[in-house]
């Protein structure tokens, strides 16, 4: 039978050291997924109601797929994307459907195109490639098993051996979907996680209101430091509760800072007053990473730094349809001095675990595997975002292995809102490390056995013991 994806696909070319990796390969295929970080809703697994259709799941919450479409003239409006002023979008799910399967060839050669492959074979059997001609065709058979009760959330986590998977909720939600969960005994498999970005980052838009619903959901006032550092754990306090095992952090720059603590309360009240200079928005931002990382060796949570985007870069589109569609574009960044300030006050505590993710992949050799070749609380995540692909993920391995070795990564984590697409990332990681060890094999850099524990380990230990599952 005609497959949309070969069987050793993204395995070496070289018939000997293909061999190798599918022997590694093997060894890992059919582990549990642990998914430590992403952005599919809780409400899907709480409620574990069906996906009403292709469009809805596949589509319409991947902002990989429409910032490509976007890029090629199809608009946002077509695709189901609700502009903020109210104005009318495409509803009609076929619609969005066939715009999507006509401008399917601009995928070609993109992580997209593989990880849409590899459900379409995989999970629903499909064989002939996604085209205009073919569109009614991959709805119909998508649609029909979407309605099934194989394909409700649940038993997909089942279906796809997903062991635990992390969701990503600002400090201001009620985390009553996660509570929902934890009645029904899913509690374990369905973890939040803390992402207080929207109370402390002073250029998040509504900030002074957040910090007053910060106030509010706490019944902590925050007119001054340390009632506002207070609010803060609190809610972190309330995360753990709920299952969170680690906070998430995403910031322009990873610039940090050790102010004296009068220092930095007069700064949070020039933040305060709404009238502070960028240098202090700025300044301000470094010492809540500072904070973010004691309370971290306070409480135990894992700190994820997400680095390296410039938000929002398409003002008019951003204004017209919010956060997150599609118009954020990787930025240079600098690490070495950036982090140092928080590195020397908690870099070298063993109750602290800090993981750095970067889009600027110049960093890895230079600066970001140095350092985690050094300090015992630092740990790299692995290619992120733009780079979640499989050359992002050889250069990652190449330009990070020889200084920072295997064992100062995490594994690999999606960073998703399309769920289906979560094997598919998995899947892809597994091949790449299987090929890359196995170069490794055939130079006699390592052993097969050697590999094979490291195969192992990159898959499913490392991540469970830095996110403390």
């Amino acid at each position: 039978m005609t497959r949309l994806l070969n069987d050793d696909f993204l395995l070496p070319p070289d018939p000997g050291t293909r061999a190798i990796a599918r022997r590694l390969y093997d060894t890992i295929a059919g582990l549990p997924i642990v998914s430590p970080h992403g952005h599919t809703a809780p409400a899907w697994f709480a409620d574990n109601t069906p996906f009403s259709d292709p469009a809805e799941l596949l589509i319409t919450p991947d902002h990989y797929v429409f910032r490509m479409l976007y890029s090629a003239g199809v608009r946002l409006e077509d695709l189901g994307i609700a502009p903020q002023d109210g104005s009318d979008f495409e509803r009609d799910p076929r619609a969005i459907w066939h715009t999507f399967a006509k401008h399917y060839h601009l995928f070609a050669g993109t992580p997209s195109r593989i990880w849409h492959d590899w459900v379409y074979d995989r999970i629903f059997g499909l064989t002939k490639p996604l085209s205009s001609d073919t569109a009614d065709h991959y709805y119909d058979v998508i649609a029909e098993k979407l309605a099934s009760p194989e394909f409700a959330p649940r038993a997909l986590m089942d279906a796809f051996k997903i062991e635990t998977i992390a969701t990503t909720e600002q400090p201001l939600d009620p985390l009553i979907h996660h509570a929902k969960l934890i009645k029904d005994g899913w509690g374990k498999r369905v973890v939040t996680t803390f992402r207080p970005d929207n109370v402390t980052d002073p250029d998040y838009e509504g900030f002074a209101d957040n910090l007053a619903a910060l106030s509010g959901i706490t019944g902590i006032a925050v007119e001054s430091y340390d009632g506002y550092l207070k609010a803060l754990r609190d809610r972190r306090v309330f995360f753990k509760q709920h299952g969170a095992t680690a906070s998430d952090h995403s910031y322009p720059t990873a610039q940090t800072a050790d102010l004296s603590d009068e220092d930095a309360a007069a700064l949070y009240l020039r933040i305060r007053s709404g009238g502070a200079a960028p240098q202090d928005r700025a300044q301000f931002r470094a010492q809540m990473l500072t904070e973010m990382a004691r309370m971290s060796v306070e409480d135990g949570l894992v700190m994820q730094v997400h680095c390296g985007p410039l938000r929002n870069h398409n003002a008019p589109l951003f204004e017209r349809f919010g956060r997150d569609k599609g118009a954020d574009i990787p930025d240079r960044m600098e690490y070495t001095h950036a982090l140092q300030p928080l590195l020397n006050r908690f870099g070298n505590d063993p109750r602290f675990s800090m993981i750095i993710f970067t889009l600027d992949e110049s960093v890895y050799a230079r600066e970001l595997a140095p350092l985690a070749g050094h300090y015992p609380a630092l740990k790299l995540g692995p290619p992120w975002w733009f780079h979640d692909s499989p050359e992002g993920m050889r250069r990652f391995r190449a330009l990070t292995t020889e200084t920072a070795g295997f064992y100062n990564t995490v594994g690999f984590n999606d960073d998703t809102r399309a769920f289906l697409s979560i094997p598919a990332r998995h899947d892809v990681a597994r091949r790449m490390d299987s090929g890359f060890l196995a170069e490794m094999v055939a130079d006699h850099r390592l052993r097969e056995d050697e590999a094979m524990q490291i195969a192992q380990d990159l898959t499913y230990n490392l991540v469970k013991q830095a996110y403390r599952f």
